[in-house]
């Protein structure tokens, strides 16, 4: 993993939203399998999608529309591992890129290697989100990608 467990937890909401202090993976993994606040999926896809419409049409590729809506407080650990996986990536652009505007653009920005995908579309699958780490990884250290 590129990124330490309490930048996902920033991206997340941070200690404010998680209702705990995340200082390792063990932390993340126990606050996924609890499920993640509504809020915590809000908070990732603002960090990508500065306007509300991009970041409801972000939620809604996470969560359906419909079953985001009668989510009370919580989400499903499905949808939890889902939210934690974009926060990752986006954990990782941001060490990579410590930029926030830089970070979006390369999250919604095609790239060959991932066969003209956006990071952001590949990241929706536990794959995906594996090879843009992969990518972040070698961008970070200077190889070619």
């Amino acid at each position: 993993m590129l990124v330490e467990a309490h930048l996902v937890a920033e991206i997340l909401g941070g200690a404010q939203v998680l209702g705990r202090t995340v200082n390792s993976i063990l932390d993340l993994g126990e606050a996924v399998e609890q499920g993640l606040p509504k809020s915590s999926l809000r908070n990732s896809a603002s960090h990508v999608r500065p306007d509300p419409a991009g970041q409801r049409q972000l939620i809604y590729q996470i969560v359906p529309e419909a079953t985001y809506k009668r989510r009370r407080d919580r989400l499903s650990a499905a949808e939890s591992e889902r939210t934690e996986r974009l926060a990752r990536v986006i954990a990782a652009c941001h060490y990579v890129w410590s930029d926030v505007a830089d970070s979006r653009c390369f999250l919604e920005s095609a790239h060959p290697a991932l066969g003209g995908k956006t990071p952001l579309e590949a990241s929706l699958s536990e794959l995906g989100a594996r090879q843009v780490e992969e990518l972040l990884e070698k961008i970070f250290h200077g190889l070619p990608v």
